[in-house]
């Protein structure tokens, strides 16, 4: 009986802590390339965070939007987020402008995690803030492969490869800050 116990006890720890390192690892992801993030989202604004409220599992925050670049023909008042981090949930600062990329839940709400595009607005340069109204929109056909390590293979002439997605200081790299992945006349994509 006690070797039975004790097999028990082995078993459900290892599934303890299987389980933890899923939830540890449950929101795990690389930054995106700025236009990638735009094509992706059902709404990018630039919106200041005015308010917060806890709700019983997810954060409200109040909004004042600027300006939409992408998504519905109305005013966007709210964000919701999760309330954990483990679960991808995002922590906005009070008062502070936003670069917000997002999904619309069915309920019509916006909702924000850890892997869209949230930059503070006064951290985005003129072209990435200049790109936002027509460039990436016009990338939109094209793919961001993000390459980690040289040589990396181009499968389709849609795609661009991301090659300084993350450098060594942890920033994204100039083909992020400066470029768009954009269709030229004979129908490829290049960094442009």
């Amino acid at each position: 009986m006690t070797r039975y116990v004790s097999s028990c006890f082995i078993t459900l720890f290892v599934l303890f802590l299987w389980r933890v390192e899923d939830i540890a690892d449950a929101c795990r992801c690389s930054p995106p390339h700025p236009q990638q993030a735009f094509c992706d989202a059902d709404i990018v604004i630039r919106a200041k965070v005015v308010g917060k409220k806890a709700l019983s599992n997810e954060i409200k925050y109040d909004i004042q939007q600027i300006k939409m670049f992408k998504g519905p023909d109305r005013v966007i008042h709210a964000v919701f987020t999760t309330s954990s981090s483990a679960s991808c949930g995002v922590t906005l600062e009070i008062n502070k402008a936003y670069l917000f990329t997002g999904r619309l839940n069915t309920d019509g709400r916006m909702h924000l995690v850890m892997c869209d595009f949230i930059q503070y607005w006064e951290d985005l340069n003129g072209t990435q803030k200049k790109s936002l109204t027509k460039r990436y929109q016009s990338g939109c056909d094209c793919t961001i492969i993000r390459c980690s390590s040289l040589p990396c293979p181009v499968s389709a002439p849609d795609e661009c490869l991301w090659t300084d997605w993350l450098l060594a200081d942890g920033q994204n790299g100039p083909q992020a800050k400066y470029s768009a992945c954009l269709k030229g006349s004979d129908g490829s994509c290049s960094w442009k």
